[in-house]
Order: C-alpha cells, then structure tokens, then sequence
C-alpha cells in the first residue's frame, strides 16, 4: 500500500487518521503539525500522498499544497476540511489538491478518497 505523511495541527486528527490509514494497509511516513513542517518533510520523505488540514499556524494548508506542488507536480494531496470551509476546499482543487475528505473523518470514505487518488 501507500507511504503517507499526514498534516494537522491537531494531534487527536492526526491520531484518528493514522488509526484510519493503518487499518486500511497504509505505511505512516511521518506528521507535521503545520504547513512549513509538512513542506520539509515531505522533501526529506517522499511520500506517495498526503492528507493536509486547511487551517493551520505557521504556514495554512493552501500555501503549503502550492509550494509542495511547486516542487513536486506530481505530488498527491487530499486537503483535510471541516465543514463550512467549502471554498477553501475549491480553492484547493483549482490549486491541484486531488480530492478532499471533511471532519470528522467517515473511515471508509477516507479510504475511499485515498485509494481513488492513488489510482
């Protein structure tokens, strides 16, 4: 299955999704709380997707998928959203994001969203 690195400032989401993306046969590469850390990371680990919240400190979610798909155009990225944040979600696609999954997490629609994007 796929090597992933999940993004979110909250430790308990990034805790769900990992339980989530474990249960589905998925290797865990790495967490970044913010958008800078996911930036670095995702240089240094090379992962096959991530999942990236929207709203984070440092650096948001929006600005990093442009500077990871700046880098690495074929990067696979599904944007992490609660609910009422339907036009940063757009705003995310328009940007590249290949798909989004909305808080809180629905397992088997995480799975399903992951799996599509990985084709």
């Amino acid at each position: 299955m796929a090597r992933i690195l999940i993004v979110d400032d909250a430790k308990f989401m990034r805790l769900t999704l990992s339980n989530i993306l474990q249960k589905g046969g998925h290797e865990l590469v790495g967490e970044a709380e913010n958008g800078q850390q996911a930036v670095e990371m995702f240089e240094g680990e090379q992962p096959e997707l991530v999942t990236m919240d929207i709203t984070m400190p440092e650096l948001n979610g929006l600005d990093a998928l442009k500077k990871i798909l700046s880098n690495n155009p074929k990067a696979k990225i599904v944007m992490c959203s609660a609910m009422g944040q339907q036009k940063m979600v757009v705003e995310a696609i328009e940007a590249g994001a290949k798909d989004f999954i909305v808080k809180p997490f629905d397992e088997s629609r995480v799975l399903e969203a992951i799996n599509r994007v990985l084709g």
